[in-house]
């Protein structure tokens, strides 16, 4: 009997002891896999959407903007100008995804609403700080610091005509190099995230090439452009002050969509397409100046001759803003002036234009989750094309936009 409970009081310990082996050996386990990162912990999802009027103190029902904000004018009424989610990131320690649809396109049909894809493309690091990047992809094209800037962050409520006429939508599939040191990686990210209406990393260095026909377009005539683009934000004290020059050439192919019955054109139908531009940007501390021009030739109907043909085209903008807070609440007054004279390759016979506008208004920031602009449009747009022979409209409109964050 007593050796009975020896034995059993052996095995007993034996047990316990195993368990408690077996238990942490678990918990060393649940630990580690605790702690090693799973490659979907560093998505997110973020957005914005925006509702627009543009009817208040009209002037004059028939002046229209159909590069920028299509309810303007005759039987425009509420209008959601924007409805975007965002979806990113870090795959890899050098693998990085980007996904942006928009939800308030336009159809062929005239409907208003539907899912477009606006960017779709992944970074590849070839350094482990990700300095040396390429990216793959539909995205914004490195020209222009307004076309980069997020419609969420701009001030006005379109882009100025002057360089936002070089690309419908901003973007185009390409394939293009970054280089930018950390330390302004981390700048570019802070001018975004602090309110300063920065436009995101593009890096210091910016070149690659691309379709050339717009966003959500085929290749038309297997010829790519070329793009080159060369910033620095530089801190001077409390002030960081960024100065970039950019370009970018190649041939545009007119397409049958984008023809008027009755209208001449080239037999091949490729039109020089180039640009060069220079941006200068004081970020609003609380005072802020934002300023580019480019020149260039491109496609533009001439009425003259009925004809699509290449010309020179320039035009610029400068904003002028101040940002101040009363409590927690953020005011931005801003006053914008630009100038367009040149083509639009990618309306009706490459519509040709003479912009003039005057834009006063002012961003009121109650909470970070709520913005409302509040903007008087003073404008003089001529923009012709074979069926709109003289079309000369000018007038004056205020102009209204909710934006919610998210």
């Amino acid at each position: 009997m007593k050796v009975s409970n020896a034995l059993y009081l052996f095995m007993l310990l034996s047990l316990t002891s195993g368990f408690q082996l077996l238990a942490q050996d678990n918990s060393k386990h649940a630990d580690s896999t605790a702690k090693t990162p799973k490659w979907y912990d560093s998505f997110s999802l973020r957005g914005y959407a925006q509702l627009r009027y543009n009817r208040l103190l009209e002037t004059n029902p028939d002046l229209k903007n159909e590069q920028g904000d299509k309810s303007w004018g005759d039987n425009g009424g509420l209008f959601l100008r924007r409805v975007r989610l965002v979806f990113s990131g870090q795959i890899s320690k050098r693998v990085y995804f980007y996904l942006q649809p928009d939800f308030a396109s336009a159809g062929p049909s005239g409907n208003l609403n539907f899912g477009q894809l606006r960017d779709a493309y992944f970074d590849l690091g070839l350094d482990d700080k990700n300095e040396f990047r390429f990216r793959l992809g539909q995205s914004k094209i490195p020209f222009g610091f307004e076309n980069m800037q997020s419609s969420q962050n701009r001030l006005p409520l379109d882009r100025a005509d002057g360089t936002n006429s070089a690309f419908s939508n901003e973007r185009d599939l390409g394939a293009f190099f970054y280089w930018a040191p950390e330390k302004i990686r981390k700048r570019f990210a802070m001018l975004v995230q602090s309110g300063l209406k920065g436009s995101g990393d593009y890096g210091v260095f910016g070149f690659g090439l691309f379709n050339g026909q717009t966003a959500n377009k085929p290749e038309a005539n297997n010829q790519q452009h070329w793009v080159a683009r060369l910033t620095y934000p530089m801190a001077i004290g409390k002030q960081i002050v960024e100065a970039s020059i950019q370009g970018y050439t190649g041939k545009y192919a007119v397409t049958d969509a984008q023809l008027t019955d009755g209208v001449k054109f080239k037999d091949s139908r490729n039109y020089l397409d180039q640009r060069v531009a220079a941006s200068f940007i004081l970020y609003p501390q609380p005072f802020g100046i934002q300023a580019e021009y480019n020149v260039g030739r491109g496609p533009s109907y001439n009425k003259l001759t009925d004809s699509i043909e290449v010309k020179n085209l320039g035009g610029g903008y400068v904003t002028m803003s101040y940002r101040t807070k009363i409590k927690d609440q953020v005011f931005i007054p801003f006053v914008r002036g630009h100038y367009y004279n040149g083509g639009k390759k990618h309306e009706t016979d490459a519509r040709a234009y003479d912009v003039k506008e005057l834009e006063v208004g002012v961003e009121w920031q109650p909470v970070k989750q709520f913005e409302f602009v509040c903007q008087y449009t003073m404008s003089s747009r001529r923009f012709e094309d074979h069926e709109l022979q003289d079309n000369l409209q000018e007038g004056r409109l205020l102009r209204l936009q909710a934006q919610i964050n998210f």
